[in-house]
């Protein structure tokens, strides 16, 4: 993958008891420059998380950007992404990257959630892409794909992950998320956030 290759991450951040969840965009290039940023919010426990996605992709504009990477499926309690809709709203490959191993969703689902409530989410949950197990850089991440192979998925997991086993737009996104949520945690006050 040539070094100028860039990818949008996307990351989630939230304080306890707060009815927002912050997400940040970073653009990323396979070299580890980054030269973008976006910052939005989803409801904790609502349906808006593609929307925001969607949203922070069109805010940046950015055509260069050749993949989406968000980490994990459920940000904001439950509040899904929609990987299909993704892909169709940004017109390019989305990738999605979990960290640990998981029997699934639904129980978890089933618990906290009734009626409509529920059906929606596991409609929503079940139309996913399965999680692929990949091996990268001796650790494992588990990864769900819209609009690339699989083959392809893993090499581009591995291209943007130059150590350790998170992608480089998912770790500098997550940075961001942080520091823009305990930002507005202190009503705006100067703020440092360190990984």
């Amino acid at each position: 993958m040539k070094a100028g290759a860039r990818a949008l991450g996307v990351a989630e951040s939230s304080r306890p008891d707060a009815a927002r969840s912050t997400l940040a965009g970073a653009v990323v290039r396979a070299d580890r420059v980054v030269d973008g940023f976006a910052v939005g919010s989803c409801t904790v426990g609502g349906t808006d998380a593609t929307e925001t996605v969607v949203a922070l992709a069109d805010r940046l504009d950015r055509e260069d950007v050749a993949y989406l990477f968000f980490a994990g499926i459920a940000p904001a309690w439950y509040n899904l992404l929609d990987l299909h809709r993704l892909h169709a709203a940004v017109d390019r490959p989305v990738l999605l990257i979990s960290f640990e191993a998981s029997p699934g969703l639904e129980p978890a689902l089933r618990e906290a959630f009734a009626g409509d409530a529920l059906e929606s989410r596991l409609d929503v949950y079940r139309a996913q892409p399965p999680r692929r197990r990949l091996s990268v850089n001796d650790e494992t991440v588990f990864v769900r794909s819209v609009g690339i192979s699989n083959d392809e998925a893993a090499d581009v997991v591995r291209a943007f992950t130059p150590e350790g086993g998170r992608p480089e737009p998912l770790r500098v996104a997550r940075l961001a998320a942080r520091a823009a949520d305990a930002w507005q945690a202190l009503d705006g006050r100067d703020f440092v956030q360190e990984d």
